[in-house]
């Protein structure tokens, strides 16, 4: 099958002498998504889930049952207090301006203590100036980067924290930075900090592509409001939409309102039939998340072999499901996610080309032949047009699916004249 495929021989060698030094890598990610799987069904029996929650709603969605057993489930899952899960929520980044705008007020400082934001959150906040942005509320930011060593500069941080800082933003993963992913237990750390210097503080997690990586969650560390996307990890592959926020109780209810209107809350907002696909998503999320890691770990060690720079390494505890390599050339990028392109099930036949996509500084090319559109649980890979020429490779819905796309990549570079074997 791999070579009706298009898999060479030799590709396929190299897939197997890799794929032997890696059981007892993928022994710990069996232990983890099993107790992630026990934990999902703990909730979901704890909270009594039946047939009857996955009934649609519409209109105003007023006494939505199933609405709440999901907020319910998601937020005893996370070990938070309340959670604001709905596909009206249209992504991570609307999820994440949310989160911030409900929770700050003009005259208020929101501080990043782990550098540079992700890209699109950067015109939230008003980093770049665009309409609409928490600058334009008069919502001033502050950013302490990180040590060069990628560890958290804590006398910084206690100088940046100020009379005006109200919210502190910490993106866990690495977006499109070469630094590490953070553990819950690192996020947890720094939070203490930022506590101990000013109590009052509300510490948000940027959560997306870390969930159900480890045991625990940044809310069992600490953390007031962890948000993230459910096209990514806790969708599972069937959620065709939506976004989450969990945490304090205070801080979701604020969501919620940003969310709908003062006075709405969260008793507006109908499922609109997508209960089912939330409900079981959520379900099979540990082990697809599971596949995605194992592919992770597996495009790692491959690509070490090949003598590339990875993030992070295949002997690396993970705490995110995105694999960095940097390849050095336009060339070899656009390679490596053609190669992605043609593994995938939807749109294999179609050609990525780099783009300006809105909210990103540099031409962005993104391969991705998901059944969701820009599910990033999926197989995906995408980076920007920018020296050293990373790509960001994250997903696969079943590990079988995740190890021909990473063979796939070395085919498609091997092809185009960027490596030998």
């Amino acid at each position: 099958m791999y070579t009706k495929l298009g898999i060479s021989d030799a590709v396929v060698r190299l897939g197997e002498e890799v794929l032997t030094e890696l059981s007892d890598r993928f022994r710990e990610i069996d232990e983890n998504a099993e107790y992630n799987q026990l934990k999902v069904l703990a909730a979901m029996q704890h909270n009594n889930l039946q047939e009857a929650h996955f009934a649609a709603t519409t209109g105003y969605g007023y006494n939505d049952i199933g609405r709440d057993a999901l907020e319910n489930i998601y937020a005893e899952a996370f070990g938070a207090e309340a959670a604001l899960v709905r596909p009206q929520i249209t992504c991570g980044t609307h999820a994440l301006a949310v989160a911030l705008a409900a929770n700050v007020r003009p005259g208020d400082e929101i501080l990043s203590p782990v550098g540079k934001p992700y890209d699109t959150l950067e015109e939230v906040i008003g980093i770049r100036e665009s309409k609409g942005s928490l600058k334009e509320w008069g919502v001033s930011y502050a950013q302490v980067d990180l040590l060069p060593d990628g560890t958290f500069d804590y006398e910084s941080i206690r100088k940046a924290i100020n009379e005006k800082t109200r919210l502190v933003t910490i993106q866990r993963s690495k977006g499109y930075a070469e630094r590490p992913t953070f553990s819950p237990e690192q996020i947890g750390e720094l939070i203490a900090f930022c506590k101990s210097v000013k109590p009052s503080l509300i510490c948000m997690v940027d959560n997306c592509y870390g969930e159900f990586v480890q045991k625990k969650e940044p809310t069992n560390f600490g953390a007031d409001m962890i948000v993230g996307s459910l096209i990514k990890n806790p969708g599972g592959g069937l959620a065709p939409i939506g976004g989450y926020i969990a945490g304090r109780k205070d801080c979701v209810e604020q969501c919620a309102y940003r969310l709908s209107a003062p006075g709405l809350g969260q008793e507006v907002g109908a499922n609109l039939g997508l209960l089912p696909s939330f409900f079981q998503g959520f379900f099979l999320a540990p082990t697809v998340t599971a596949s995605a890691i194992k592919t992770a770990v597996f495009a790692a060690a491959v690509y070490e072999k090949l003598g590339y720079h990875v993030i992070p390494s295949s002997k690396e505890t993970r705490y995110d499901i995105i694999q960095a390599i940097s390849l050095k050339t336009p060339e070899a990028l656009c390679a490596f996610c053609r190669g992605i392109q043609k593994a995938a099930p939807v749109d294999s036949f179609v050609t990525p080309e780099p783009w300006d996509m809105p909210g990103y500084d540099d031409p962005v090319i993104m391969a991705a032949g998901n059944f969701v559109s820009g599910s990033s649980i999926e197989l995906s890979a995408d980076g920007p047009l920018r020296a050293p020429y990373t790509v960001y490779f994250q997903g696969g819905l079943t590990w079988f699916h995740g190890k021909f796309g990473i063979l796939k990549s070395v085919q498609e570079l091997l092809d185009a004249g960027e490596i030998g074997l």
